[in-house]
């Protein structure tokens, strides 16, 4: 049996750290050289890190790309290397290069560029045309990147009737809940149609409101799962592959030589390119079969919401964070999620009572500090409250109370956290949720101030969700004191206050919302779903008028298929209405 030993970098790059990227690497570089792997393969984009937007626009960052991936190839003695960068000839491509005993063999470019949702690829690249296939160790090795995976007749094909035996795809693909079970459907189709090994390799690790999920994977050509890398970490997935398999399953199947795509089915041609012939030598084995174990689904936005707050802090030179502590649900889980990112050491929780916060959450403040072992610090408002209803007296005497003096609270705390940060350097947390920021239930200045917001994209239900699953998965105990899950959610502006009295109830609000923002139903579309009008009509009404608010909210980590800001971009002067 001809054995071909694949090696997939699944690891946390950064954008911009050329050097920092480099080196990584060079390290897994070595250690596939070490198990004798005949090629390993780096993310898309491996030195400039993913998405690079608006520094591909200076030529000095190209210039520097080109010559970061000059010192990967170089590195590349006794075995191949496929390392993302951005290609630079005529124009700008977002490119895989080849690399084998210190020299580029040859260069990939991406065939297609994604310009939906968060991509916006054919803003800086220039689309591909050609799909070579390298032969490595006596092995035909298509490469191709990200998009070009998803179309049936795309460069895969192309490099299938080419002799590919084996297609490596490199990914910079973000994470949303329940992306991967169908992504990796996708490519065990791709891998059974060509009748080929598919070595699917995502990055990991967050960038802004992005967070990779690794969840690397090889397909055999009968479309069965021969590896798995773990999801959120870094891994050096390696697997020994029967190529011989490919010869068989084809011999056994006529059907492709009936289909020969035609030039009009595709986009891109073909060439082979002699790297290696076959070299069998004696590999150390391997320590596992190789196949992780995916995480359940509140486990994995749990994941994606630590690493994603974990990256962002570090990668943006911060050393810790500062919480307000409400003792109500949303500020919990952000502490858990920025305890379990950064350690406890490097979170400080501020609770700031009022004249209507409750003695029980003030407790439950203080109990879940202690659980999490942060440090916590409470400054009472009172004073300053006493002295803006002084200060604005004379303005707001004939007037009725409302809003405007019970945000007043709320801007209160945003200056005592910013002022913190700006003391000590600390990057504040904002902990408003999805639901609440889709109908603009938040105070712009107050508990909207800050660096980085955590859960942003996390409706209020699985909030709870997220809650129930830190505390089965804790230690010993759980985190979240069962009195925070349990009582009214509360903004505690006013006496006896509950978000309800202000909004529809979470578990309708969180399917309307999904309907309307994720989903872009129409009004009497979601009606016709059975909801009560006047709700939908509050739901659309409100997230509508709300848009500039959202503008101006910090980034957070996107764990659902449209999140607020870079996937979903409406204009804030907005007259189109649906009733």
């Amino acid at each position: 049996m001809h054995s071909f030993r694949l090696a997939l970098a699944q690891i946390n790059l950064t954008v911009g750290d050329l050097e920092g990227n480099v080196a990584k690497a060079l390290e897994y570089v070595q250690r596939a050289r070490e198990l004798s792997a005949d090629l390993i393969a780096f993310p898309e984009l491996t030195v400039t890190g993913y998405p690079p937007e608006d520094l591909l626009l200076k030529p000095s960052f190209i210039q520097a790309n080109h010559e970061a991936m000059r010192q990967v190839a170089a590195a590349s003695k006794g075995l191949a290397v496929a390392v993302g960068f951005v290609d630079a000839d005529d124009d700008i491509y977002n490119a895989c290069a080849l690399a084998h005993d210190g020299e580029v063999v040859g260069v990939y470019h991406k065939v297609y560029l994604p310009n939906y949702g968060v991509f916006d690829e054919e803003r800086y690249f220039k689309q591909g045309r050609e799909c070579p296939v390298f032969v490595v160790n006596g092995v035909g090795v298509g490469l191709n990147i990200c998009e070009d995976i998803w179309y049936p007749s795309g460069p895969t094909a192309v490099q299938r009737e080419a002799g590919a035996q084996l297609v490596v795809n490199i990914n910079a693909s973000p994470y949303h809940l329940g992306k991967g079970s169908f992504r990796r459907k996708m490519v065990s189709t791709r891998a059974s149609d060509n009748e080929l090994y598919v070595a699917y390799l995502n990055t990991v690790g967050g960038q802004d409101e992005l967070v990779f999920d690794g969840d690397s994977a090889i397909f055999g050509p009968g479309g069965e799962l021969v590896a798995q890398g773990p999801e959120f970490e870094e891994t050096l997935l390696v697997a020994d592959l029967d190529v011989e398999a490919v010869f068989r399953s084809r011999l056994r199947d006529p059907r492709p030589r009936k289909t020969r795509l035609r030039p009009s089915d595709v986009n891109g041609h073909s060439k082979v390119v002699h790297v290696s012939g076959i070299s069998e030598v004696v590999r150390p084995a391997l320590p596992s079969d190789g196949i992780a174990r995916p995480l359940d689904p509140v486990g994995q936005v749990y994941r994606a919401l630590e690493v994603g707050t974990g990256d962002y802090v570090h990668k943006n030179g911060f050393r810790k964070v500062i919480i307000g502590l409400s003792g109500g649900i949303d500020s919990a889980l952000t502490a858990c999620v920025a305890t379990d990112a950064l350690g406890p050491e490097n979170v400080l929780g501020v609770t700031m009572p009022s004249r209507y916060s409750s003695e029980g959450s003030i407790l439950d403040s203080r109990e879940l500090a202690e659980n999490l072992g942060i440090e916590l610090w409470e400054v009472p408002i009172e004073p300053a409250h006493l002295a803006f209803e002084e200060m604005l007296e004379p303005y707001l005497r004939d007037t009725e109370a409302g809003v405007a003096e019970e945000n007043v609270q709320a801007r209160i705390r945003g200056n005592v956290l910013m002022t913190i940060s700006n003391k000590y350097g600390w990057l504040v947390l904002t902990t408003g949720n999805k639901s609440e920021l889709a109908m603009g239930y938040a105070t712009l200045y107050g508990d909207m101030a800050g660096g980085f917001a955590v859960i942003k994209d996390v409706p209020k239900t699985l909030v709870y969700d997220l809650a129930r699953w830190r505390n089965a998965n804790g230690h010993p105990a759980p985190i979240v004191p069962q009195a925070v899950l349990d009582k009214p959610p509360s903004a505690e502006l006013r006496p006896d206050q509950t978000d309800q009295d202000s909004l529809p109830p979470y578990e309708i609000l969180d399917q309307v919302v999904r309907a309307y923002i994720e989903e872009d139903r129409s009004y009497q579309n979601i009606i016709d779903m059975g909801f009560d009008p006047s709700i939908v009509r509050q739901v659309i009404a409100a997230a509508d008028r709300n848009e500039y608010k959202r503008r101006q909210a910090p980034p957070g980590v996107k764990i659902t298929p449209r999140a607020f800001g870079r996937d979903r971009r409406l204009p804030i002067v907005n007259r189109y209405r649906q009733f």
